[in-house]
């Protein structure tokens, strides 16, 4: 059991489960059960054990949000349902990062984050991001190509302009997630395990500032010295909040297999554990996103070792050592 006292959390140490069985942000079916099979799988014992008090009383449905009747937005599918469903999440992390409690969001896919981060900025607006992925998710209306959202939440949170093309689009973007408030700086939000960006993307990178490990750096620098640098760079006195948001896709496939976007040459076991551990052991950590495991997309086997990695990943995330 760790003995870190969490910086910005009450006592007694209250880890808020928020399952978010969600799959609009992308195409493909399954992602939505994710959460399930990381509940089954035993998770709330899990963090019990390690002396968390766990709040989790079922997963959020959203049944009263439809995604019938939601045309596309410029090249944006299910717009009004991925940012309505967002919209929910922000309000319930957010409601308990008010609390002093550290909301663990599982997904479903990452387009939640426009959500789990606007809730975690409205408890702790100097809060800083660190992304855990493969990909950059921050296409804009312009820069996308497939108009899957899952790939654009960190354009929304900054603030990015949404040119579609169209004025009256854009004004429809622009009404659809008026909610968001661009509370994320650029310098607040460092990635690590980038090796899937779109050329569009690196521009915005470029443009902005944005400070991203690739798996170059990761085998340049090795994983101690990126999350040092990483740390570093959004949190230089190691003072601020941390949202840690993990798409178990910046592992490597051999790792987490039954994930949507599986790229190889990502992030071993350890370098995944590592990441979570660090971040951890600043006392700093006031909320934690798990996303993008989907238990439909391989076999069994693989479904269970993914699964088993998430709720690993969760467990070190929230104070668990290897000695």
């Amino acid at each position: 059991m760790s003995d870190i006292t969490p910086k910005f959390l009450q006592g007694p140490k209250t880890a808020s489960i928020v399952g978010c069985p969600f799959s609009g942000g992308q195409p493909k079916v399954g992602v939505d059960k994710g959460p399930i099979h990381l509940v089954e799988a035993g998770l709330v014992q899990q963090l019990e054990g390690l002396g968390w008090k766990v709040n989790f009383d079922g997963h959020h449905q959203f049944e009263e949000i439809s995604a019938k009747e939601d045309p596309v937005i410029g090249k944006l599918k299910n717009p009004r349902y991925v940012s309505k469903v967002s919209q929910e999440v922000a309000k319930a992390v957010g409601g308990h990062a008010k609390k002093g409690e550290l909301p663990v969001t599982l997904g479903g896919d990452h387009s939640l984050a426009m959500g789990t981060i606007s809730g975690t900025l409205d408890a702790h607006p100097n809060a800083c991001v660190i992304w855990i992925d493969a990909h950059a998710d921050i296409n804009t209306a312009e820069s996308t190509d497939s108009g899957n959202i899952h790939g654009m939440p960190v354009s929304f949170l900054l603030g990015l302009p949404q040119h579609s093309g169209s004025s009256q689009s854009d004004t429809h973007i622009q009404s659809t997630f008026s909610w968001i408030k661009p509370l994320l700086k650029p310098s607040r939000i460092v990635y690590i395990g980038l090796r899937d960006v779109d050329a569009g993307e690196k521009r915005i990178l470029k443009q902005n500032g944005i400070k991203a490990f690739s798996m170059h750096e990761v085998d340049k620098y090795g994983i101690g010295k990126v999350v040092e640098m990483a740390l570093d760079h959004v949190n230089p006195n190691r003072d601020l909040p941390i949202h840690l948001s993990f798409d178990v896709d910046a592992l490597d496939p051999s790792v987490a297999p039954s994930t949507g976007t599986p790229v190889r040459g990502g992030l071993t076991f350890r370098e995944g554990h590592y990441i979570c551990e660090a971040v951890w052991e600043t006392g700093l950590l006031v909320a934690l996103d798990l996303m993008e495991v989907n238990p439909s997309l391989e076999d069994e086997s693989s479904v269970r070792q993914t699964v088993a990695v998430g709720c690993s990943l969760v467990r070190s995330a929230l104070g668990e050592t290897l000695l």
